[in-house]
């Protein structure tokens, strides 16, 4: 489409007959004329965004918002996933042209060159309001949930809460809303984060609970099956609830240690939870190790002791929360959770070759399999971030930093 320039004077009004759906409306091989719009000029709170058909219907029914903070870049949001904005330049010029009303002569005048073929249209000028260096490109991304973590660690939740008649304190307590408005993700992102992060919602706010009272309310919930003879894979709710509210526990969070350490199954109108043999086991592994590196063999004794009767534990259980290094002729072990470790996959990698600066890929895949890059694939972000060697066809690849 050929366009005829006039660059005349700025114009006050609408004049002219021309505008958007003038230049919606030529035909292939006509022309128009343009000129500077009345007001015309940088409008830098103006910006072009490219959206494709998939994101269109979200953003058309204004189900999308722009998230983050001054000093962090702002990220698109669907109700389920996240984007990256980037500024990109163009070389051509995008001319920004609004629409206008026709005005009765302008109609009129359509009306009498109607029965003319001319391939130009004169009498139709259409005014640029603003020349776009560039436009807004969007690129799916990771959910940025990193300061999710460190916002609920500011005030875990502690059982003496309930049990204080301190003045209540807000400080370091985060409704739903505060954590749409702090946090750059989804909807949908951020509640699986949430739910990954085992946080629950107590009067209003979400809270990590701390280790010492989910700790504590387990340890209840494994003591009263044995006096009551409840059986693990079948524990009453309302009986549960019922028992450890009596002894002073806060009912939310013992049915949040059942949520956490169970599965909720629904018989006959009656609420039952089975606890989860690999979430019980890995709980008591974990404590276990909070003293730091211990030798293996010692670690499986103690740990075999404290697991609950009927339950089997297994070191395959602890992929993505031990690591294990010989010293001599014996094996250690030491606590190194996929949990502590940044989300954004070059954070990760640098994290992980701190900790080791060589893998084998049978210790590092647990640490990077949920590493998820729009557009890239789980050797794309190995090629990127860690260099590979292998002797020879024979022997396990090594991993270290690129």
């Amino acid at each position: 489409m050929e366009m005829e320039i006039e660059m005349g004077e700025a114009t006050e009004g609408r004049g002219g007959g021309g505008g958007a759906e003038a230049v919606l409306s030529l035909a292939a091989g006509s022309s128009i004329s343009i000129r500077y719009h009345s007001l015309f000029g940088s409008h830098d709170d103006m910006l072009l965004l490219e959206v494709d058909e998939k994101l269109l219907p979200d953003v058309l029914h204004h189900r999308v918002t722009i998230r983050g903070q001054p000093d962090e870049e702002a990220v698109l949001c669907t109700p389920s996933s996240t984007y990256a904005m980037k500024f990109v330049g163009t070389s051509n010029s995008v001319l920004l042209i609004p629409a206008v009303e026709p005005t009765p002569s302008s109609s009129n005048d359509a009306c009498n060159s109607s029965d003319t073929n001319n391939t130009a249209v004169p009498d139709a000028v259409a005014s640029v309001i603003k020349a776009a260096p560039g436009y807004m490109e969007l690129i799916q991304a990771a959910p940025r949930l990193d300061k999710l973590k460190s916002l609920l660690n500011e005030r875990p939740y502690r059982l003496e809460e309930d049990l204080e008649n301190d003045t209540w304190c807000m400080r370091g307590l985060y409704r739903w809303q505060d954590l749409v408005e702090e946090i750059q993700a989804s909807d949908q992102e951020l509640r699986d984060g949430l739910r990954s992060l085992s946080a629950v919602e107590v009067n209003g706010y979400w809270r990590i609970v701390d280790g010492k009272t989910i700790d504590e309310i387990l340890n209840m919930i494994l003591n009263n099956s044995v006096l009551h003879e409840w059986p693990l894979n079948a524990l009453s709710e309302d009986e549960v609830v019922s028992v450890l509210e009596a002894d002073g526990f806060p009912s939310r969070i013992v049915l949040h240690c059942l949520e956490t350490f169970g599965s909720k199954m629904e018989t006959s109108g009656c609420n039952l939870w089975s606890l989860d043999e690999k979430r019980v086991c890995l709980h008591f592994a974990v404590r276990i190790l909070g003293g730091g590196k211990m030798k293996l063999e010692i670690f499986m004794e103690k740990w075999m002791r404290s697991i609950p009767s009927g339950m089997r534990a297994d070191l395959k259980m602890l992929e993505g929360e031990v690591l294990y290094e010989k010293l001599g002729i014996e094996n250690w072990i030491h606590a190194f959770s996929i949990s502590d470790l940044p989300s954004a996959p070059a954070e990760r990698f640098a994290a992980l070759f701190r900790e080791r600066p060589k893998w084998e890929w049978k210790d590092l895949e647990p640490y990077v399999r949920d590493l998820r890059v729009p557009g890239l694939s789980s050797e794309g972000l190995l090629i990127k971030y860690t260099r590979r060697t292998q002797p020879n066809a024979n022997v396990e690849p090594i991993f270290s930093a690129r």
